[in-house]
């Protein structure tokens, strides 16, 4: 009997704990000690899938992330900035916010690096600056541009905040905007040099809006950061009955790395002969990239692809007096026929 009583003292006492528990506030209750409050949270975590690869190379790419958040007027509530490698290639990087239920944007702009290849126009500050003034623009020289560029990203998303307490997870989708062009010049003769010629792209693709749209804003010349001389080994015919050794031709190779390239607005390299500065070829260098689209990507649209694809290698062949053979080139391992009076 008296044990009884006693199991339903402390029936009653953890019935009233309970109550009491159940109406205090979140914060107040020692249930969440080591846990923070019940607020409402957001872990913005991010990935680099917009590839050819269709493979998520956040980590590995990725080494520096401003975030920007907006409200639904386009005003600036919150940033962040990360710029610390090793902690942007762990498993599980994100960036937390803490937010009022309501609507609002990201926007991000990764590989800023300090600002050593783009400068991010607009001194964010919260309640002030708008979305359209944080445009990043290419670091230039009098309008040369002759560094390999750091790598830089891009991404929005919309952020609808619940007033429902907990965490939650949300991924934003990178794209890359800087692009490698590597040109080969290949003689079907001995005595290339790459120092025979000059190398130049132009292009007005220096300023990115805040959904990295580009602005006229001037044209810029690329030049090679890197340019080397080299020899390649023509293999065998061996379509042929006699097997003969393969010959040795010398090839030039200049690397540029350009800004954001758009579909129907086209960068020109341009290659000119250093003795006589005649020109020994002009193209467009987004256009011919797209004859290699392929059946493979026909689903993707011109932009879509100018997006995903960073890196573009082209081979052209000059004959034994350094004039350019219009019968083909060589773009990403595909050969491009064309017509004799292209260029």
């Amino acid at each position: 009997m008296k044990n009884q009583t006693l199991f339903g003292k402390w029936g009653v006492m953890l019935a009233t704990l309970f109550i009491a528990l159940s109406t205090s506030s979140c914060k107040d209750s020692f249930i969440f000690e080591g846990e923070g409050d019940c607020g409402t949270y957001y872990n913005i975590s991010f990935k680099y899938d917009y590839n050819m690869k269709f493979a998520d190379a956040f980590s590995r790419e990725v080494k520096s992330v401003s975030l920007f958040v907006f409200d639904n007027s386009g005003k600036l509530v919150d940033m962040h900035t990360v710029d610390d490698a090793e902690a942007i290639a762990a498993d599980n990087f994100s960036i937390p916010l803490e937010l009022p239920a309501g609507d609002y944007e990201l926007l991000a702009w990764a590989g800023l690096m300090n600002e050593e290849s783009f400068d991010l126009l607009a001194d964010a500050k919260v309640g002030e600056t708008t979305k359209e003034q944080l445009q990043v623009k290419l670091k230039s020289a009098e309008g040369k541009v002759s560094e390999d560029l750091k790598p830089l990203f891009h991404g929005t998303m919309p952020l609808k905040v619940t007033s429902e307490p907990g965490t939650y997870n949300e991924t934003m989708s990178l794209v890359k905007d800087t692009n490698v062009v590597r040109i080969v010049l290949q003689q079907m003769s001995d005595g290339i040099v790459a120092e025979q010629f000059r190398y130049e792209i132009t292009a007005d693709n220096g300023l990115l809006d805040w959904n990295n749209d580009v602005i006229a804003d001037g044209m810029l010349t690329y030049e090679p950061w890197s340019v080397l001389t080299g020899t390649a080994d023509v293999a065998p015919d061996y379509g042929t009955s006699s097997v003969t050794r393969a010959d040795e031709v010398s090839v030039a190779v200049a690397e540029f790395t350009v800004n954001r390239m758009i579909d129907g607005q086209s960068p020109i390299l341009t290659i000119y002969n250093v003795e006589d500065d005649t020109k020994v070829l002009s193209i467009p260098v987004a256009d011919y990239a797209l004859l290699v689209k392929g059946n493979y990507n026909a689903q993707m649209s011109n932009q879509e692809y100018l997006d995903r694809q960073d890196e573009y290698n082209m081979t052209f062949f000059l004959d034994e007096n350094g004039d350019w053979l219009s019968a083909s080139i060589i773009v990403n391992s595909w050969r491009v026929v064309l017509n004799n009076d292209i260029l």
